[in-house]
């Protein structure tokens, strides 16, 4: 029976005997299905096959490599070259040793997470790219499986660099009108988190049972069940927001000679939380087809009003990933940066950009040659660095916001007024009657020490 595999975060121990990697009987040996194990548990296992999903493991386990990148993160001595008795050929070999050092570089990103360090250590990488790193970082380069899945890694990762980069060059203040401006102009409207939840509600409420409804009384019924708790409700703003269903085929329509059409929901989108995911993955869509981008905690905060959809958002930003998304993000920083004048010089990293939108994603896409391996590795390894070195040098995002002496002593007015703020977490107005009063008397004791 499979053993439940670890979380992302503990990519240090081995999730067999949960201590810590070292370099004497604990060195880390990934697999070719993308888990690391111990040694000394690979050695103990009853069948050659990996215990998290029961991939045989076809080499020897003698042959396979240390993982070098993890081994260094743990204090252990990494060896300048380490001889593969699986690769013959002493082109591939350099290759070979190319990429494992690309690898190894990239993870010293992960030291700030690594055992021992303190907790005030921050990456210069997002969590969305760290995960993508330690999936990359778990691939055995000398087995075909891992190959494979070291340039799906790659890929992924400089996909998520592009979507970082497009993220730093937006206006955070502008970034909800331009949205809201883009769901307007397809005809739909989004009437704030509280009163489009109950608006969505109602809509359920009227047709969950099967019944078939025009658009009118559909309408109607939602408009005057809304307006006691939102005077606000017009037939206008509810017939925008069933428009935002129907543009996510949420119904099934019945054409009528000389009468309008009846709405009926289809059957898969009778409860709300299937009903609301549709829903929210029909305006992520419009921000993508609108060249926006937007992090999860921005779309919970403009959605919900709260930071605890992340998760759900971030699932519907995933499966909206087509495998021409890349290279479309590529193309949408090239004018990112042409409008900006490019002082960070970040054109330099589009062939690499290309190069990594060019890697078959599908899981059944060919084994790369070492060459490419090495090519894609070097590629990722650019855009990482690039990333790191605008957030680091050139980013106005980076500053400190807390040392700005009115830092959330006013209250928000996206909150405010539209119930959700879309700068999330890092906006520098405060966001509850709470977070004013604490910040407002930690900002006057500092100004009264400084006087002082």
């Amino acid at each position: 029976m499979p053993v439940q595999a670890p979380q992302w975060t503990e990519f240090l121990l081995c999730p067999i005997c949960t201590q810590t990697f070292e370099e004497t009987v604990r060195r880390p040996i990934s697999l070719g299905c993308g888990h690391t194990v111990c040694k000394m548990c690979l050695n103990k296992l009853h069948r050659k096959a990996c215990p998290f999903d029961q991939t045989a493991i076809s080499t020897d386990i003698e042959q396979l490599p240390v993982n070098t990148a993890l081994l260094q993160l743990v204090g252990g001595q990494v060896p300048k070259a380490q001889p593969v008795a699986l690769i013959t050929s002493p082109e591939d070999s350099q290759h070979y040793e190319e990429a494992r050092q690309c690898v190894e570089e990239l993870a010293l990103y992960l030291k700030p997470l690594s055992v021992g360090l303190s907790s005030t250590a921050q990456s210069m990488l997002s969590r969305p790219m760290q995960r993508k790193l330690v999936t990359l970082v778990h691939c055995q380069l000398v087995e075909e499986e891992g190959r494979v899945r070291a340039m799906r890694a790659a890929r992924s990762l400089g996909e998520r660099t592009v979507t970082e980069l497009i993220l730093q060059h937006q206006n955070p203040q502008q970034l909800s009108s331009n949205l809201w401006a883009a769901v307007r102009a397809r005809g739909c409207q989004f009437l704030g988190p509280a009163m489009q939840e109950e608006a969505l509600k109602l809509v359920l409420l009227a047709l969950e049972d099967g019944s078939a409804l025009s658009r009118k009384v559909l309408v109607l019924f939602v408009v005057q069940r809304l307006e006691p708790r939102f005077p606000q409700a017009s037939k206008t703003s509810i017939g925008h927001v069933v428009q935002l269903l129907y543009r996510a085929s949420c119904f099934k329509v019945t054409k009528r000679d000389e009468d309008s059409s009846l709405m009926q929901l289809k059957e898969e989108f009778r409860t709300y939380e299937a009903l609301r995911r549709e829903h929210d993955s029909q305006i992520v869509q419009i921000a993508m087809e609108g060249g926006l981008r937007i992090a999860p905690d921005q779309w919970s905060s403009l959605l919900y009003g709260d930071q605890s959809h992340k998760s759900h958002m971030q699932s519907i930003i995933d499966k909206l990933q087509t495998p021409a998304s890349f290279a479309q993000s590529v193309q949408e920083l090239t004018i990112a940066l042409q409008r900006t004048g490019d002082p960070a010089n970040l054109n330099r990293l589009r062939p690499h950009l290309e190069l990594l939108a060019n890697i078959d994603p599908s899981p059944d896409a060919p084994p790369p040659t070492w060459e490419q391996l090495e090519k894609g590795l070097v590629a990722v390894k650019t855009v990482v660095h690039g990333l790191v070195d605008f957030i680091q040098n050139h980013s106005k995002k980076g500053a400190d916001p807390q040392q700005h002496s009115k830092y959330k002593t006013y209250m928000c007015r996206d909150m405010k007024q539209k119930g959700g703020c879309p700068r999330g977490a890092s906006c520098t107005f405060a966001h509850s009657q709470e977070e004013l009063e604490k910040l407002s008397v930690h900002c006057f004791y500092s100004e009264s020490t400084v006087c002082a």
